[in-house]
């Protein structure tokens, strides 16, 4: 036998001398084999160096026990989270995970999705990326009666589930938090109004400030990509606002660009919370590590990233066709810190 070449189940049977159906059932354990020979069977796969085609196996039943997982970014705190609570749930049901980011490139996710179609997973676990204008590029999972479950990022769909919180209810909580602080020019560092998280927060916002007769400045509403750069830029544009309209808050969508807002307007010598109050959104670490601590929301992406699991493969192992549920909305609440105490 050459070296190089792959052990099969033929090799073990011309070894011992049995049928290649027999070593099969052996292999697997079959009752209507002997433990002796079962064992024998097992001996010499072991010895020859013999290892199982379980992408061959998995085949001709149709399954993978794989599932895919298709999130923006990896250098995420709360990503990182979510990709923890998979895991964990796909690993106390026997389900492996293949995992990529989009870098919130629409065509890198579409390439990744047919990746992880052409891999036959058995599920989709997907958060889309901020430029996505649709969900065509998910057609061949929908064709295929491969369910697919949106988290965080979501987008609806009748043959499909979505898992996260109230985006609009958690922003709208923020804002009059700030407004019963006093502040009554309140900036919003959203993010891309395409994605659900953040067209929601931006609802949630406006309609404190309409409850609470605030008038809505266009110029006090930022787009970006929530990243360190943007929030460092934000605070420039603060700052080459004159003093007398400049915002006396700022809520943004996110914890990192809120930090590092904070510390360029910091640098130029502005008192936070004094001269502007801060809120930010995801209690990530850093938002205890900034001083003063930053207000934010917690909600936990470990939950989302169990509950999306989760849900996929009790659909998976169920004989319906369909989620019993079109959404799961987890809890979030408010972590009020110094960032924001204006009044103490």
């Amino acid at each position: 036998m050459a070296e190089d070449r792959e052990v099969t189940i033929y090799d073990i049977a011309k070894y011992l001398n049995i049928s290649a159906a027999t070593v099969s059932r052996g292999l697997k354990n079959n009752p209507t084999i002997s433990k002796k020979t079962c064992k024998k069977i097992i001996d010499t796969a072991n010895m020859l160096g013999y290892q199982s085609n379980a992408f061959a196996s998995n085949l001709r039943s149709r399954q993978t026990h794989t599932l895919g997982v298709l999130i923006p970014r990896l250098n995420s705190h709360f990503m990182s989270s979510v990709l923890a609570g998979m895991e964990n749930a796909a690993n106390a049901h026997g389900y492996n995970l293949i995992i990529a980011q989009s870098l919130e490139d629409v065509e890198k996710e579409k390439r990744n999705v047919l990746t992880m179609f052409n891999k036959r997973v058995d599920g989709l676990l997907i958060s889309l990326s901020a430029d996505a204008t649709g969900i065509e590029h998910l057609e061949p999972f929908f064709k295929r009666k491969i369910p697919v479950v949106f988290f965080d990022r979501v987008y609806a769909h009748t043959d499909s589930l979505s898992v996260g919180i109230d985006n609009q209810a958690a922003a709208y909580d923020i804002t009059t938090h700030l407004i019963r602080q006093g502040c009554k020019r309140i900036m919003h560092l959203g993010g891309n109004l395409l994605r659900n998280v953040y067209h929601d927060r931006f609802k949630g916002y406006r309609k404190a400030l309409r409850e609470y007769h605030l008038p809505f400045k266009e110029s006090y509403h930022l787009v970006s990509n929530g990243s360190e750069q943007a929030g460092t830029a934000a605070a420039q544009y603060i700052l080459d606002l004159p003093p007398a309209e400049r915002p006396d808050a700022v809520f943004s969508a996110n914890d990192t660009a809120a930090v590092f807002c904070m510390l360029a307007l910091k640098a130029a010598g502005l008192n936070i919370p004094g001269d502007i109050a801060f809120a930010g959104f995801n209690n990530d670490p850093i938002s205890k590590v900034i001083e003063p601590n930053l207000t934010t929301m917690n909600y936990s992406g470990d939950q989302i990233g169990h509950t999306a699991a989760s849900r996929l493969i009790d659909h998976l192992k169920s004989e319906n066709n369909r989620f019993t549920t079109s959404a799961i909305t987890l809890r979030a609440d408010m972590v009020i810190r110094a960032s924001s105490l204006k009044k103490g």
